[in-house]
């Protein structure tokens, strides 16, 4: 019996990396079971408003959004077996090098996705992650090889 495995997509939400990262491991037939955040960016920041109420205070409304965002992350965190963070290069993604800390906290496997430019900036998460990877098919790749050892 194949064992399933359980990999967290977390990061940013503007490019096709995370179909990439899917289409790929469908392709090379892994036993991967995805999870990501909630990738629709007004649903995210909208969602505590829209459940709860309006604020007239936008800290107020980005909080109850986070809070109910961060039910949904800390459960699929926990279950992981890898967590995957992409940093994109357009905008600063807070949520993910949290993400990636929460992981770490958790004891669980990183791999981080970033261009080459960035490296400077992202040299705490890297040290902390298991690999850091420049494209989705490296991250694929690396899921290949732990999961079926070629």
């Amino acid at each position: 019996m194949s064992r399933q495995w359980r990999v967290y997509l977390s990061g940013e939400i503007h490019s096709d990396w995370r179909e990439r990262i899917q289409t790929g491991a469908a392709e090379a037939d892994l036993p991967v079971l995805f999870s990501a955040p909630v990738t629709d960016h007004a649903s995210s920041d909208d969602c505590g408003a829209e459940i709860l109420g309006a604020e007239a205070d936008s800290f107020w409304h980005d909080q109850k959004g986070a809070r109910i965002n961060a039910i949904r992350t800390r459960t699929l965190l926990e279950e992981a077996d890898i967590v995957v963070v992409r940093f994109g290069e357009k905008y600063r993604q807070w949520n993910a090098a949290f993400d990636a800390g929460f992981a770490v906290a958790l004891g669980k496997s990183i791999i981080t996705l970033h261009d080459a430019d960035i490296n400077h900036a992202l040299k705490e998460v890297d040290a902390a992650a298991n690999a850091v990877c420049r494209t989705p098919e490296q991250v694929v790749e690396i899921l290949r090889y732990v999961i079926r050892q070629r």
